[in-house]
């Protein structure tokens, strides 16, 4: 079965054919395609018209779609799984046992094919989406496991929750979180210039890394956009608003803090010399850094100069 329990190390084609259906799959080119074409046509429709101050809502709910469908094709697919483990561990070598332990594998193999094709879809619709708009899709919640073509995008509470277990290895967040947050502001050339000079700084010196931002948008974003095009895993340490309220885009920090990160990255305010001086350091950047240097992590304050 480590075809079925170790999807990043097939290709979409190996899990359709170990699926050993009588009926042809769709091909990986022909899934991406719709979903680009989804994509394209839904911006095509909306762009210039009233509903194109609805453009994000809509495209990303679009996407968002998709993803809801792949979870719910992961849980048939993890439900076929266990049935496996079950038949194997109960096997006493009889016909009846074995037909009943094949069909059960074809079963689990064709969930994780229709998973797959599923996020094939997602996947270039997203992909698609950022190249059109410039902007980046990412769960409100929820993970977006690690395709062939693409990197993961892990919440911040469900790899909290596999750290304490040690339990969800897909999610676990590992030794080489580097935490950032940045203002919204800092959206500019320049910004975006140092952050990129800052990241690939940290990931020359921790090649494993996973970056973990709020996703909130500007300097963020920006930093998202860097790990999309890095192929480097995305924890998102979403605020919950419904919950904490005010207070939200601090327990966020606690959050990315409890991920233990090798060092924490901040850019409060704008290096934009034209924007720098008409804007007040952005809050939860500074706080994030107070906290860390109380902790003992490193602080890196992102500055017009590199890292080191």
């Amino acid at each position: 079965m480590s075809l079925l329990l170790t999807p990043d190390l097939t290709t979409f084609d190996g899990v359709c054919a170990a699926a050993h259906d009588g009926r042809d799959h769709p091909e990986r080119e022909a899934l991406e395609q719709l979903g680009e074409a989804l994509m394209t046509e839904t911006l095509d429709v909306i762009v210039d018209t009233a509903l194109e101050d609805f453009q994000t809502t809509i495209a990303e709910g679009l996407i968002g779609a998709f993803q809801s469908i792949a979870l719910r094709l992961q849980r048939e697919c993890d439900r076929a799984a266990d049935e496996v483990k079950r038949l194997t561990r109960d096997f006493d070598g009889s016909e009846i046992a074995d037909v009943e332990l094949q069909d059960a594998t074809r079963k689990a193999h064709a969930a994780e094919a229709a998973v797959q094709a599923v996020e094939l879809i997602r996947d270039r619709a997203s992909d698609t989406y950022t190249l059109v708009t410039g902007e980046i899709w990412s769960p409100w919640r929820g993970s977006v496991r690690r395709t062939a073509s693409t990197a993961a995008q892990i919440d911040a509470r469900e790899a909290l929750r596999a750290k304490r277990a040690r339990a969800q290895a897909a999610v676990e967040p590992g030794a080489q979180v580097v935490a950032f947050r940045g203002s919204p502001k800092a959206d500019t050339q320049v910004d975006a210039g140092r952050i990129f000079d800052a990241l690939n700084w940290a990931l020359g010196k921790w090649p494993q890394m996973k970056l973990a931002t709020t996703s909130l948008n500007g300097a963020e974003r920006l930093a998202m956009q860097w790990a999309r095009q890095k192929g480097v895993d995305h924890i998102a340490a979403k605020p919950d608003f419904d919950q904490f309220r005010t207070a939200a885009p601090f327990r966020a920090n606690d959050d990315m803090l409890a991920l233990e990160p090798v060092v924490v990255l901040t850019l409060a305010n704008s290096l934009d010399a034209g924007r720098a001086g008409e804007l007040k350091p952005f809050g939860p950047a500074l706080n994030l850094g107070q906290k860390a240097v109380e902790l003992g992590v490193r602080h890196v304050a992102i500055s017009g100069r590199r890292a080191g």
